[in-house]
Formats: structure tokens, sequence, C-alpha cells
């Protein structure tokens, strides 16, 4: 059956992957939104990616062959048409509230106070929509003190407890050298697409999700890092899980390289140990136990560097696959996308976009047996498809979309 958009147009020509057919707005910057929209526009979505004059920011990081047109972006803004509507200009809005009554569902980081003064928030736009899945997120709550703070990943960083947790391992209060929160909430803003339009097929209706990241990293971090605090009142070690705050968690220096080797279970100790020629070490009253190993997991991953320079990388991966131990070299980026399974399974791959020429494309990493999405288009420059999309609503395609 072909799909039925909320207004009643019907599909049936939508490209292939699980979400063909939808009608996916996002008004949404730099890396959280935009990479919400990344993953449904390759499980088949089509995705308008709504931009202010200028274009996301992520268009402009360096380096790039074409103004607007960032390496980061190739792949950010990939499967998605673009319009350039200004919010700020007396059409803008309009024509977003049009966009939206065709819409299946909306992704959105803008902040509640701008959107409540665009006339974009959730209830200005159900009355006309009410099948419309409306997903905000911001870096915290919109009913609380806090809703309107600015806040990007060094932030949520710090406000979730994983800034602290690297200091308690290291030392020092750093940052985890990626944008961890904006990429996890991100894949929350899809999960939370995904779960509200299986709501909407049992019911007909739409609703407002929203995805605080402060909450959304707090309760990612909690997962394991509850431990003792989980318990009323806290007993010991109270937060924080012992054996990955572990100072000595580190990877193992090799013979050759580096190398990170993780025996998990009790025979996988009594194999490694005894490899190493310290097989008296498994019977050591620190180690015989999976809860022990943890509480003296600084002694325990000591000793287990202190043995790994004795054999060569190739060597120990010879012996832990052997016996089921999991381990593997440490990679740069350069070494883990030219790696055999990287190349064999097609993660990076060199294709051509019509203006910018050949660039790497990564590849979507889930499978999908009978409906398998992936590139459908590259990613367009700034504002091309606002005429396009603009005739497709109902709105004059001559509709300024700036202040002149």
């Amino acid at each position: 059956m072909p799909h039925e958009h909320a207004d009643g147009r019907r599909d049936d020509t939508a490209p292939h992957g699980p979400l063909a057919g939808l009608r996916v707005i996002e008004l949404a910057t730099m890396i959280m939104g935009p990479y919400a929209g990344q993953q449904l526009g390759d499980l088949g979505a089509d995705v308008i990616k709504v931009e202010g004059p200028g274009g996301d920011p992520t268009r402009h990081f360096q380096p790039q062959r074409n103004p607007g047109m960032g390496g980061a972006a190739l792949n950010l803004h990939r499967n998605k048409r673009s319009i350039e509507l200004d919010l700020k200009s007396p059409h803008g809005p309009g024509a977003l509230r049009a966009l939206l009554r065709t819409a299946d569902a909306f992704i959105t980081n803008v902040r509640p106070r701008s959107l409540r003064r665009l006339g974009l928030w959730y209830d200005d736009v159900a009355e006309e929509n009410p099948r419309l899945v409306y997903v905000n997120a911001q870096g915290f709550r919109s009913d609380s003190q806090l809703a309107d703070n600015a806040a990007y990943d060094d932030i949520l960083q710090a406000a979730s407890g994983l800034v602290w947790l690297n200091e308690q391992m290291s030392g020092e209060a750093y940052y985890v050298p990626t944008v961890l929160a904006d990429k996890l909430c991100g894949l929350v803003m899809v999960q939370s697409v995904l779960a509200a339009l299986r709501h909407r097929d049992r019911t007909g209706a739409g609703q407002r999700v929203e995805v605080p990241m402060a909450d959304t990293m707090l309760a990612f971090n909690l997962v394991e890092h509850l431990t003792g605090a989980s318990l009323e009142p806290a007993e010991e070690p109270g937060f924080g899980y012992p054996r990955v705050l572990s100072a000595e968690r580190k990877a193992c220096r090799t013979a050759d390289g580096w190398m990170c080797i993780l025996p998990y279970n009790d025979r996988n100790w009594r194999d490694f140990f005894t490899h190493a020629s310290r097989p008296e070490l498994s019977s050591d009253p620190r180690f015989t136990t999976m809860a022990r190993r943890a509480e003296h997991a600084d002694d325990l991953y000591a000793h287990m560097r202190e043995l790994t320079p004795q054999f060569t990388t190739g060597e120990w991966q010879r012996f832990c696959d052997e016996v089921s131990i999991p381990a593997h070299p440490v990679y740069s980026f350069e070494e883990a996308t030219r790696s055999a399974y990287a190349r064999e399974g097609g993660l990076l791959r060199t294709v051509e976009h019509p203006t910018e020429g050949a660039y790497r494309l990564v590849s979507p990493p889930v499978r999908y047996t009978k409906t398998p999405g992936g590139l459908r288009r590259h990613c367009p420059r700034a504002g091309e498809h606002t005429e396009e999309v603009l005739a497709e609503v109902g709105c004059d395609p001559a509709l300024p979309t700036a202040d002149a």
C-alpha cells in the first residue's frame, strides 16, 4: 500500500528504505538534530532541511572545495532536500507552518522560547496537523529554570557527570574527544520519532516528544555508574563503577604496538595468566571472581599491563582468538577505515558529488534484508530545493526567504 501523508497526499514513488513515504522537517543546526535527520534520511524518509540565510554552520567547517559545502556537511546533510527560510522575516514562519501541515514528523533543536516567539511551538502547529510527531531537543527540560540556557556538547558532558568520570579516572577534568552528547541525543531523537509514529499508527494521533540532553546523558551515564547509589541508603562505592574507573584500565603495550585485551570471565583470566607464565595469579583471592576483580581492578589491570609486552600484537591476537578472549589492536581512524573488515563491509566508500567531486561516504552501518536504505541524494547546496518544496506545499515559489 502506498503511504498516506498527514495531509492526505499519497506517495507511490517513494525511494527504498523502511521509512520510505514519510516526510520529516528538520529545523536544526550543528550536529545533534542534523545527525538525527541524516539517520532518518538514510532510512528512506523525505527529509527537508530548513536552513537560515547562510546555511547550517556545519557547512562552513574546513576543509571544503566550494563555499558552504564543508567536508562534514557532505555526510551530515546527505539524503535531504534543503530550503532556505528567514524565520525572522514576515513570510518565513508562515511558510514553515505550511510545510509542517504536510509533514509526518518535525525535529528541531531550537530552544523553546524561540519556537514560541515564532509561533512554531507544538500547540501552534498541532491544531493544523494533529497527526504530526513533534520532537524538540535542547539542553534542558522546557519546564525547568534552565529551559532556555544555551548548551553545547561540552556543557552537557559537564552537566551529566561525564567530565567528573574522567577526573575520577585520570585526575584531570577533561572532555571526551568526540561530540558524544550531540550524537547520542541525535540517536535518541530518531528513536523518539519512530516510537511516536508507532503510536500514531495505532491511534491516528501525533504528539510532542521532548529530548532534554542533560536528562538523556545522565540516564545514559548512570546505566552502570549508579552502582551502590541505587540502594537507599546508598552503599559503597556509591556512584561510579570501579572496574571502568580504574586508572590502570588502559590499552596494553605489546612487543610491537598497542592492544586492548579484555579477559572477562573466570576461564578467560585463567587462560590469560597461564599464557603469560603467571598461572598463580588466577588463584589470587583478589582475582578469583568477577566481583573481586572489579573491586581490585587497579591491581588486576596493572598486572595485566606488565605481562603483555612479552608477545607481539599478532601473537596476542592469535592466542586470544583461540581461547575466545576479546581482543583487538589499537587502530587509528586511518587504520580502522582501511582495515580488511571495513573494506569488505563497504563502511567507507568513495562516491562522486555532482559539484564537489569525489568524497568519502560513511555507509549506514545497520543492514536491512528487505528494506535497505542508503544514499539517494548527495548533500544539497543550502536552499537548493527552496522553490521546489515551497511549490509542493502551495506557497508561491517566488516567496522571499529573507528580508530585502
